[in-house]
């Protein structure tokens, strides 16, 4: 699956979704991640819808964003989008939150990730 991380340093998840500049996208598998691309969102429109979908857009194709913050309109057209956002409460590794999903996916994972996982699957069958 693609997970991309809202980040000012490519190391942590320190940013407010609406207001990244650039997000981190990983493939992740059972086996571990990669680093697939840096996507570059410069643009800061002064509308807040397109803003918002200036940034859906450029994540498209991904099925997690990990953000600092993120606005309830915002979430709720990256959920339509088929993209769940997860929010931490402080900044925190890109590396600690990939561990944490491959260990989710080698064991028992949540519903949402199972989801995630069978949606991927009929996709790519």
């Amino acid at each position: 699956m693609k997970v991309a991380f809202a980040t000012k340093d490519l190391v942590s998840v320190d940013e407010h979704f609406g207001w990244a500049k650039q997000f981190a996208v990983y493939d992740i598998t059972k086996d571990g991640f990669t680093l697939t691309e840096v996507v570059k969102s410069e643009d800061s429109p002064e509308i807040e819808d397109e803003k918002i979908n200036s940034k859906i857009a450029a994540i498209q194709g991904c099925s997690i964003v990990y953000c600092q913050a993120i606005g309830p309109t915002a979430a709720a057209r990256v959920v339509k989008a088929q993209i769940h956002p997860i929010k931490v409460e402080k900044a925190i590794p890109i590396e600690e939150a990939l561990n944490s999903l491959v260990a989710m996916l080698n064991g028992n994972p949540p519903p949402w990730i199972k989801r995630i996982v069978a949606r991927e699957e009929g996709l790519s069958a």
